[in-house]
């Protein structure tokens, strides 16, 4: 089936997509994005989009940093995008890319007097780490600070700090590489958050270790406490808390919930998809394929 994007206030294929060569947010990286996944349920025939309404919000927020006003209301984004993933005719997981964007064709470092405007995609994709549980290093890349780009906003201009840190994860072997903060505690991977289970004790670490506030994290700590009685701590976690930790696991929209089983080549606990995190990523992925009714709010169905 083909795809399609809506830009400029219209649905065209996704071939015919396209922005100038001069657009501002190309040069620059003034633009905020989603990653917004739709999941395949085979029994129902539905495609539920999770969280639809918490991304969008999290879209205007991040809009509001770089200065822009989205165009069009919260659950006007929601319906163009239901309508977006009802026209590709998807029976598949799928990724929905939204990006609000300086649209302005000019030359010039700046936020003001910027055009802005708002596009949306939706591709077929599968896992985005392809193994049953990763193998991580330390980041020799740091996150940047609060007062350096806010990292609670998904700006595309910071996201050269993930790249810098997936490939070089990659390039020495790993799957994955996990970035400290500038004082050096445990921040976040390079494009999920990480938590860590010690003793039946749920960590994760603080929004002031420069980590975006993730939607999955939120799901994930939720599912913890209401479905295994489990709250989630959050704290500055130091590296020797990582080695040492019991479970440890990585949540991001892309990654879903994916179990770590080394750090820098040392097993973390037996090196092997652990109780609760097992039961968590169950949990999980029976929710964002609408099987828990319990939860069944948080997922939009498409058809």
């Amino acid at each position: 089936m083909p795809s399609y994007a809506f830009l400029r206030n219209e649905f065209i294929p996704l071939e015919d997509a396209k922005v100038g060569i001069m657009t501002h947010a190309l040069h620059y990286g003034t633009a905020v994005f989603e990653g917004i996944r739709g999941n395949w349920n085979e029994d129902k025939k539905q495609v539920y989009i999770f969280r639809l309404k918490e991304h969008y919000e999290r879209l205007a927020q991040g809009s509001a940093v770089l200065q822009m006003e989205l165009p069009y209301s919260v659950e006007e984004l929601c319906k163009i995008t239901v309508d977006l993933v009802k026209k590709g005719e998807f029976k598949e997981d799928i990724y929905i890319r939204p990006l609000s964007y300086k649209s302005t064709e000019a030359m010039g470092v700046r936020l003001h007097n910027l055009d802005n405007d708002f596009l949306v995609f939706a591709i077929p994709w599968g896992r985005y780490i392809d193994v049953d549980a990763c193998r991580c290093c330390i980041s020799s890349w740091r996150r940047p600070a609060d007062n350096v780009i806010p990292p609670s906003a998904k700006i595309t201009g910071l996201y050269i700090n993930n790249a810098f840190t997936k490939t070089e994860a990659q390039s020495r072997g790993y799957d994955e590489g996990i970035m400290l903060s500038q004082d050096g505690n445990v921040s976040e991977g390079s494009g999920e958050n990480i938590f860590l289970i010690k003793n039946g004790r749920l960590f994760t670490p603080t929004t002031k270790d420069s980590i975006l506030k993730g939607i999955t994290r939120d799901t994930v700590m939720t599912l913890a406490k209401n479905e295994l009685g489990i709250d989630t701590i959050e704290k500055k976690i130091d590296l020797v808390e990582l080695y040492d930790a019991d479970e440890c696991f990585l949540t991001g929209t892309a990654a879903h919930l994916t179990p770590v089983s080394e750090v820098e080549n040392k097993k973390i606990g037996t090196g092997e998809v652990g109780e609760i995190t097992f039961k968590l990523q169950k949990l999980y992925f029976d929710v964002i394929k609408g099987k828990n009714e319990k939860y069944i709010d948080w997922c939009t169905p498409v058809y």
